[in-house]
Order: structure tokens, then sequence, then C-alpha cells
């Protein structure tokens, strides 16, 4: 090879990886100043209280329900900075993690929202491993130009943004999973020791950040086996590779044990107390213990793993195993549907990934040779995708949170970057329609950044109508108290202010003086969250029929009621949102809770105008209620306790 053609092989290397860092480094921008904007999640405050319980105590059983490596992560600038602690919540309780949160909030007070940031920004470098372990792995696929795209993908989608700004362990497990996959990829295409052995640390840290990542015991072994069979009888490799293999399962067992400190590690079966059914047979309730391998011969086999991690196993089934009410598409139920996180992702994930993805299913399909890495590859890629899809699906008895699946998303991501093969191949037509597909998704994404959590792709109409499709932490996850607390700062007319919101507790401790029921004459504001707002009691329902005065962040609703003499007027900005007016009449008359109403039809809202919140200085009209005083008190406003949640 010439010399003019190694500069330009370096060349083009160097310009490639300034693309990375620049990408890398936006990405890191962007989710910096999300961890900023929005206030604490529902989880996050016992997320941090439970890393620093790890610190202070070395002791793992306090938010059991997830391995300790992210929390650890996140909590450990938290530690150095000497927070106020109380863990007097500890003895005794099954999730004592809900009290230690709320004990942190409270004693830290104002402050505990800065150190909350500081533990999300140390979060940050695990998903940056994620988004560079997608450009390398589709690199080493397709090509540069799809490991450019699939890091953009990473970098700018909503999910990711949104998840990988906090400290829950969803977008920590998606990083270090797609990571760790790439490694043990690498083992399987050119095994050696150093990167078997490189592949076992990286399991080992992959199953300290989610439990679901535990069927990689058996996912890699099987993928390694059907790797050997395929091969040709001159590269198996024989018991050599076997042996790696091997190696790679006890080296991550090694390291999951070491995470919890070889916490009471190999105890019998049959000694260790269970609450759920499965494990712990069909006599526990409500907290009681039981073990139904007890005087079972099976009850004698040592388990190979903490037994923090395994009770964790054990209390996230118990809450699996009591149907709980979900919410899909307007419906309430006891218990879920089989396809839900399938519409999750319908909807939650920008059509212009979703038109990637269909261009890659046609391209596979049109041109198998020149678009496709080898059936063997491709399979290790997607198989870890398939696996989560279908192991979470499977549990239909409790359907709340897309980010469940957060893990197999950056698989799908680096499958779908192999469209960008078309510059090597010189297909122009192809090529505008990546372009344009991956303009859109990442325009889509911006569009609402940094509400990333509460994006909702065009298909639906967006955010403003996301509720009607998902709640929960799809979209309202308590992360816009923050928002509201700065809007009444803005808002002092805003008095008094009733309140239901999820994460209200924390606009408690902001200062903001709130009340929790409406009593008396005179104006009245109230602040609903769309979670609230849908929630399956219907107490809220009458809400969904008044006009909104402002928007904040896509969750949260402020209501202004006006008590006139002997009417009501319900006072929202002209401009309509989700019910025309002549809908909220009938809807109105049909409850029985309007009589004589005089309305006046205003314009409709659009939904990109309300980013952060409906300005003040809009007009506003009023939708006149004559001889009916209607009392928000009669939706029974208060601060409802969070309850347990398996994640």
């Amino acid at each position: 090879m010439s010399t003019g053609s190694h500069r330009g092989m370096a060349g083009r290397r160097g310009w490639i990886g300034v693309v990375v860092a620049s990408l890398l480094g936006t990405h890191a921008v962007l989710l910096g100043w999300a961890a900023t904007k929005s206030s604490p999640t529902l989880d996050e405050p016992p997320h941090l209280a439970a890393g620093l319980y790890i610190w202070k105590y070395g002791r793992f059983d306090v938010y059991r329900v997830n391995p300790p490596l992210v929390k650890a992560v996140a909590a450990l600038s938290v530690f150095l900075a000497d927070p106020a602690t109380n863990w007097r919540a500890v003895p005794g309780d099954l999730r004592p993690e809900w009290s230690l949160g709320d004990a942190f909030m409270a004693a830290n007070g104002e402050r505990a929202f800065w150190l909350l940031t500081l533990a999300r920004w140390a979060c940050i470098p695990l998903i940056l491993i994620g988004g560079y372990a997608c450009y390398r792995w589709a690199t080493e696929l397709y090509g540069s130009a799809s490991g450019l795209l699939a890091l953009v993908l990473w970098c700018f989608s909503p999910e990711v943004l949104a998840h990988g700004s906090l400290i829950t362990p969803d977008a920590g497990a998606a990083a270090l999973g797609v990571a760790g996959s790439y490694l043990f990829w690498r083992w399987l295409d050119r095994p050696n020791w150093m990167r078997a052995i490189l592949a076992g640390l990286m399991l080992g840290l992959i199953e300290l950040t989610k439990m679901t990542w535990l069927v990689l015991f058996g996912l890699w072994p099987a993928l390694g086996l059907l790797w050997v069979v395929s091969s040709s009888p001159g590269r198996r490799g024989g018991w050599r590779r076997l042996a790696q293999l091997a190696t790679i399962g006890l080296i991550g067992l090694y390291v999951l044990n070491m995470g919890y400190g070889f916490e009471r590690s190999f105890r019998p079966l049959g000694q260790i107390a269970f609450v759920s059914e499965r494990l712990g047979g069909p006599y526990p309730r409500a907290g009681s213990l039981g073990n139904r391998f007890a005087g079972h011969w099976s009850g004698g086999i040592p388990v190979p793993l903490p037994e923090s991690y395994l009770t964790g196993l054990d209390v996230q089934q118990r809450e699996f195993e009591l149907p709980s009410w979900s919410y899909l598409r307007g419906e309430h139920r006891r218990g879920g549907w089989w396809y839900y996180y399938l519409y999750g992702l319908a909807v939650k994930i920008p059509l212009g990934i979703w038109a990637l993805g269909a261009l890659a299913v046609g391209v596979t399909l049109r041109w198998p040779g020149r678009y496709s890495a080898g059936w063997r590859h491709e399979a290790v890629l997607l198989a870890p995708a398939v696996v989560v899809m279908t192991l979470v699906s499977a549990e239909t008895r409790y359907n709340h949170h897309l980010r469940y699946v957060l893990p197999a998303y950056p698989f799908a991501l680096i499958w779908a970057s192999k469209v960008a093969r078309c510059i090597d191949f010189g297909d122009r037509k192809v090529a505008a329609t990546v372009a344009v597909a991956t303009a859109w998704a990442v325009g889509s994404s911006l569009s609402i950044y940094p509400h990333s959590l509460s994006y909702f792709n065009e298909l639906v109409g967006g955010p403003m109508k996301g509720h009607y499709h998902l709640i929960d932490s799809n979209i309202d996850w308590g992360q816009d108290i923050l928002a509201l607390r700065d809007w009444l700062v803005r808002h002092p007319e805003a008095r008094p202010l009733y309140y239901d919101c999820v994460g209200d507790q924390f606009l408690r401790q902001s200062g903001i003086e709130i009340q929790t029921s409406p009593t008396g004459p005179g104006p009245r504001w109230v602040a609903l969250s769309v979670d609230r707002l849908r929630d399956h009691t219907g107490k809220y329902r009458k809400f969904e029929y008044i006009e909104p005065y402002s928007v904040i962040g896509f969750s949260i609703y402020v209501y202004k009621i006006n008590c006139l003499g002997s009417g009501t007027q319900l006072v929202g900005p002209t401009e309509q949102g989700h019910f025309g007016a002549r809908q909220q009449l009938r809807s109105a008359r049909s409850l029985g809770w309007l009589r004589n109403v005089k309305v006046i039809m205003p314009a409709p809202l659009r939904w990109n105008d309300s980013v952060d919140a409906v300005r003040a200085d809009r007009p506003v009209h009023p939708l006149s209620v004559d001889q009916q005083h209607l009392d928000p008190g009669a939706a029974d406003l208060g601060q409802p306790a969070p309850g347990p949640n398996p994640s």
C-alpha cells in the first residue's frame, strides 16, 4: 500500500475519531443539563439512600430488588460530601428504601436537590460507555458509517436521554449490557484467554446493574455452543474454547459475589427465608416467611449467589405475584397485557428510528449479502434483545414502566444502523432516506428536550397526548415538581394551591406554601400531575373536561377555578386543549355535575406551545357555569403515599 493510501486512511480515522468524541461530548452535556433541570423522580431518593447505606455500613439489604452497582456509583460523590442521614427506618422493614429516601430528602432540605444532581452526574460515564460500545460494535459489523449512525441514535434517543440523566439502573444496565455483549462477541469471533477474561469481568459488572441480566448466565453459554457447532471443523477450538467459555461464567459469578462483598454467599437453599409464593411456598402472606425447599433434598444445595441478591429476586417476585392496577390506552386493568411493551415502544420510540428499522428489514431481505454481517454475528447481536423483550413481556401482572425493556434497546439500534452501508455501496436513494429518517429522529427528540421522559412520537400526537396511552414513569415520574415550584415563584397570585402530584413531597421541601384540601371561598388553584389525573379510581375524572390554565413540562396541569357568587368560572387559556368546548359540555352534563352551562368556543391548543408552561401573558377566557358550585374538594385532593415498586 502506498504512503498516500496510509495517510488517507489515517486521516479518515482521525476525523471519525473527532466526530465520535464530539458526539459523546454532546451526549454528556445533554445528560448533565437534563440532570440539573428535572426534580427527583419517585425512585431516585430511595436509590440514593440505598447507595449511601452501602458506603456507610457495607450492607445490601436496602433496595435489594436491584443490584448495587449503579446506586453505589451514584452515591459515592454524595457520601464524600457528608450529607445528613437518618437510618431509623431500616430495621424490620421489607422495603425500607422508601422511608429512607424521604428521610434523606427531609434531612438535607434544599441541599438534597444539589446532592441528587451530583449523583446523577456520577452515572454519566456509564452511559457514555454504552454509546461507545454501540459505535464499536456497529463499526466492526457494518462499517464506520453504521458505527456513527448507531452512536447518533444512542446519543439523541429520548429514552436514553431521559433515563441516562437519572440514577435509576435501567440506562446503566443497557449501557453495560451492550458493552459486555460486545466483548463476548469479540471473544466468540476470535477466542483467546485475554478476551475471555475481559468478557467474564464485564459479565459480572452487567449482573451488578439489573437482575434482568441474570438470563446471560444461560444465554451466553447457549450462544457459545451455537457458535462452536456452526463453525468449520478447523476453527472450533475444541476443549480450549469450552474451557474459556466456562471461565467467562466463573469470573462473572465471582465478580457478582465480590460486588456484594460475598455477603452470605453459598448458603444452602433450604436455609433462606422467602416471601414469594414461587420460592417460599403457598403459605407466605403479608410478608410472612417460608421456604418451599426446606426438608427437600434440593434444600441442601449451596446457592452461588449473595443472599441479598437472592432475597431481592424473591421480594421482586412477590410483588409481581400481587396483580396491581395497570394502564394502557385509556383502560385500567388488574394485571396487564402481553403486548404492553410492544405498544409502548410503538408510541415512545421516534418514528425516524422506526423508519430506519423498517428500512433495515427491507434491505436485509432485498440484498442479504450486502447488508448482513452473517447470521451468527447477528444472532449474537439480537439474542439479548429478544430474550429481554420476551422475559419482561411474559410478566403480565405488572405493566407500569417501559424502562424495563431499555436493556434491549441498544442492540436494536446497532442492527438498524446497517442501513448506513448504503454509503459504501453508493446507493443514493437509500442514503437520502437514511439521512431524512435520522434527522427526523434527532429533531423529534430534541424538540422536547430536556423533558425527554415525557416523549411520545407524532403517531399519537406528541407528549401532550401521551397520557391517553401510558402513564407512570413513561410520562410522569415527578420530574417536573421543581418546574412547578419555579412557575409558582413567577405566579405569586396562584395561592392557595391545592395539589396532587407524583413526587409532591419534594415540593413541600422547596419552601413553597401549598395545601392539600380546598376549603373556603375565593379563587382556587389546583395542580394535578397526569398520573393522578388518570388514576384508576377516577377521582379526578371531572378535571379531564376542564381546560388547564397552564401545562408544566407535559406532566403537570394547573387549573384555576374562580368562585364568583352563585356560580363558578373555570378559567383557562383561549387556546383549547384535549377536548372541544362542546365535548366538555356534553361530557360534563352526562356526569351530572354541570347544569345551565354557558360555553364560549375557544381555538385549539397546539401541544408544542406548552413545553415548559403556558405563558402567563396569554389571554384567558372563562367558561361560565351558572347555579352550580364546582368544589374540587369533592375530588379528595391530597397527598398519596408512594407504594411499593418492584423496580
